[in-house]
């Protein structure tokens, strides 16, 4: 029976269809954060990139104690999945909130933000964003150590 299915699957595939990719863990890169962007030690691992048949793009972040985003909005907004670690999320006005393993963060497009390590946890989270005309970002300026620590 799976074989049927199978070929019936085959047979009804549009000639020229697109096959599976698979990118290995670890196949590019680690980039370290920019100093521009970033405060403190922060590597990030890509994960995946947007294409001609997707607009997301992804990449495994790890924060050393007490580093951070810089504040930053995003144009499709933002889904981080917290993979190790404590750290903490603030919106622009509002109050720093704590995140954990297991947590999934929404941040909708255009809200003012920063992420990061608390000061005496590391933490890592999976990014998730969408490209608006080959943007995924847009940086402001740098948390100040008044602000983090607050």
């Amino acid at each position: 029976m799976a074989t049927a299915l199978t070929a019936a699957l085959i047979a009804a595939a549009p000639a020229g269809a697109a096959s599976i990719e698979i990118t290995r863990g670890g196949a590019q890169p680690s980039v370290r954060g920019a100093a521009e962007t970033f405060t403190g030690s922060v590597v990030v691992d890509p994960m995946f990139r947007a294409t001609e048949h997707t607009r997301a793009s992804a990449g495994h972040v790890f924060f050393q104690p007490g580093a951070r985003s810089a504040w930053h909005t995003h144009p499709a907004g933002q889904t981080l999945i917290v993979t190790s670690g404590l750290g903490w999320i603030q919106e622009w006005g509002g109050e720093k909130r704590e995140i954990r393993p297991g947590d999934v963060i929404w941040i909708p497009p255009n809200v003012k933000h920063w992420h990061g390590a608390t000061l005496s946890n590391g933490m890592s989270h999976i990014a998730v964003q969408e490209h608006v005309g080959g943007k995924v970002v847009d940086w402001l300026e740098q948390v100040g150590e008044e602000q983090y620590r607050k």
